[in-house]
């Protein structure tokens, strides 16, 4: 197993003939943190500074869900689906317990996981995500496309206006976080396709319209909500929504920050996570 995620090896495991695609970084003892990632996300888009400050503590396992990045399959146009995924590749690991680390949309499919397989889970961190029922998820496409439409203008990534605030310390932060997604060289994973991104966008919708996000009062599992101050993509109150709502929560935000939070404070959001995940 690679001590460092940029140059953590790409493996599969075959799932009922959909093939995922994972990587794993870390030490081999232990129980594994498991990584669900955003809207649009590949593998490669996990910032190594958070991937492997974990890593110094724990088996970390990134994996691309099913019709995304190297995972074959179509993907899932429902986050119930993702999380029903997100299940089976744990288990065809052999694995019987892990905590999750979910963002943004793989925030929702670890919420999903803890609701519907909890015998798999034992403390989730949800980082920059909505309960279902929350209003912001369904709106997610115009904010990326606005996104684009700025940086192009401007002549940076998309990224800067997603996941950071406008000011001058948050956007050398989304330099740095940049600069450290384009450090890994080879065996790079192929981007979402924009049928994936269709599929996410469906499910993103179908999260905001559910009814009730009442299940959440079932979860007995420690969790700790992460967020930035400023999220402009899914709304900062959704994560306080998440904290009263769920039974044994603890909530975190971090100052001058948006939905990127976790990479632009990466050495607090880690020393946080592995202190909750120790407890």
């Amino acid at each position: 197993m690679s001590a460092r995620h940029n140059d953590a090896v790409t493996r599969t495991v075959d799932v009922d003939g959909v093939v995922f695609a994972y990587r794993e970084t870390g030490p081999d003892t232990g129980i594994p943190l498991v990584l669900l990632h955003h809207f649009t996300a590949v593998l490669d888009d996990w910032d190594p500074a958070v991937v492997d400050g974990l890593a110094a503590e724990r088996r970390v396992i990134e994996f691309d869900q099913r019709g995304v990045g190297s995972s074959t399959g179509t993907a899932p146009d429902s986050v119930e689906a993702m999380g029903a995924d997100a299940a089976a590749f744990v288990r065809a690991l052999g694995l019987t317990q892990v905590d999750l680390l979910g963002f943004s949309l793989g925030g929702m499919v670890a919420q999903v996981v803890a609701q519907e397989h909890p015998e798999l889970v034992r403390r989730v961190i949800l980082a920059g995500t909505a309960p279902a029922g929350d209003a912001g998820p369904a709106n997610i496409l115009p904010v990326l496309q606005d996104a684009v439409q700025r940086a192009t203008a401007a002549g940076k990534h998309p990224k800067h206006f997603l996941f950071f605030s406008p000011t001058a310390s948050s956007q050398a932060a989304a330099d740095a976080f940049l600069a450290r997604l384009d450090e890994r060289t080879a065996d790079r994973d192929p981007a979402a396709t924009n049928e994936a991104i269709g599929a996410q966008v469906t499910a993103l919708a179908k999260w905001e319209q559910s009814s009730s996000p009442a299940g959440l009062a079932d979860v007995r599992h420690p969790v700790l909500v992460v967020n930035g101050d400023d999220d402009t993509m899914v709304p900062t109150i959704s994560s306080f929504n998440l904290a009263r709502l769920l039974p044994d929560a603890r909530l975190s935000i971090y100052p001058d920050a948006g939905h990127g939070a976790l990479f632009q404070h990466h050495e607090l959001f880690v020393r946080q996570a592995l202190d909750f995940l120790r407890d």
